[in-house]
């Protein structure tokens, strides 16, 4: 079976596997399941149960409470209790956690190498560990292993033809390489109240990009760092063991509040290649005031907000922070507010529907390596 969360519901479809046991079949939808449900264990069960009934997941030589019990034994989940002997459900164990990101990162990215390096190739040549496949004269300082010896031995007999064979320095060459860069980058996930409207689910999806993201990073490029913060009315930093249990509030969007925690974040950084990377479906209609009280405005484009996000992305642009937003939505008056936000910025945006959302980011990610030169 094929599990897929899509806008306006669930659809679930057949797929054969001659491989898999009665466990692993279950244990895919699972991880959906529990993804969509934020981690609430029982209410994933609840659903698979019912899917166990329209699709016959199921027979009698293997049930959902064999599930349950292989998924304890397994240490995929354990028993909570209250201190009192009683228990008080199911929760995910950290061994799960990680398969959920694991899990996303083949869904969304694809199987990736790990990276030995742990860096990332610029359009600028230099000394590196990727080669271009290009030759440059040899000069000194260059790595002598870096010498191909054929080129060179190549260009000592073009220049002694006719005469004694000698191998001098001017006949000597290397292949150049890539520069290699390492990146901070920021992971801004919007969770007001839109990302669950008019019958589309945003935020499992986003909670999916961020699973995914953070451990391509911490296994292909150990050496760059990825923060991720949620905002709503307000804005706050979450860990990677959080990003399954996201859920949407009753918020309105303060991507202000989103972007002055994300810069400060970058701030503290060492690396020079520093990014956003912002995930929203819905304008900005939220500042937090001086006083701590909110100001709001739902309807249309409210011109004071807009102007202090656009002031936002200048600071940003200063700092040689580039903004990518992937803007979840098609109406027209939000496409042009993130086109002359993205200007300002000198950024990048994206308009997507929820298909294909995580293979932009990658794209993306992989691409956005160049070496900055002040």
């Amino acid at each position: 079976m094929k599990f897929q969360p899509l806008g306006n519901g669930l659809n679930f479809t057949k797929y054969s596997s001659k491989e898999q046991t009665p466990f692993e079949r279950l244990f895919e939808i699972f991880k959906e399941l529990i993804t969509h449900t934020s981690g609430d264990f029982d209410e994933a069960i609840e659903w698979l149960r019912e899917l166990d009934q329209e699709y016959k997941l199921t027979d009698d030589n293997y049930t959902i409470d064999d599930f349950i019990e292989d998924l304890l034994q397994k240490s995929f989940v354990k028993q909570n209790n209250k201190g009192n002997g009683e228990g008080d459900g199911m929760s995910l164990t950290p061994k799960t956690e990680k398969l959920l990101r694991e899990h996303a990162l083949k869904q969304i990215f694809g199987k990736l190498k790990k990276s030995k390096s742990g860096n990332h190739k610029t359009k600028n040549i230099g000394q590196g560990e990727e080669n271009t496949g290009e030759f440059k004269d040899y000069q000194f300082g260059d790595a002598l292993e870096k010498i191909d010896m054929t080129q060179s031995i190549k260009n000592a007999q073009i220049r002694t033809l006719g005469h004694d064979f000698r191998l001098q320095q001017e006949d000597l060459v290397v292949e150049d390489s890539f520069f290699k860069t390492q990146m901070s980058t920021v992971l801004m996930i919007d969770i007001s109240h839109s990302m669950i409207l008019y019958g589309e689910d945003r935020i499992t999806p986003a909670k999916k990009v961020a699973m995914a993201l953070a451990e391509m990073i911490t296994t292909r490029y150990p050496k760059d760092t990825l923060d991720i913060l949620v905002f709503g009315n307000d804005a706050w930093p979450i860990s990677i063991k959080e990003v399954p249990y996201l859920k949407v509030g009753p918020y309105h969007t303060n991507t202000v509040a989103g972007l002055e925690l994300a810069m400060d974040i970058l701030r503290r950084k060492k690396n020079s290649n520093k990014q956003i990377f912002m995930i929203t479906d819905g304008k900005p209609s939220c500042l937090k005031m001086p006083d701590g009280t909110y100001y709001k405005n739902s309807v249309g484009l409210d011109q004071n907000i807009v102007e202090k996000c656009y002031n936002m992305a200048r600071i940003a642009k200063r700092l040689h922070i580039q903004i990518t937003t992937f803007m979840i939505a098609q109406d027209p008056y939000l496409k042009q507010f993130v086109r002359t936000f993205t200007e300002t910025n000198r950024g990048k945006a994206f308009f997507t529907g929820l298909k294909g959302l995580g293979e932009m980011i990658f794209e993306d990610y992989e691409k956005n390596r160049k070496k900055r030169l002040d």
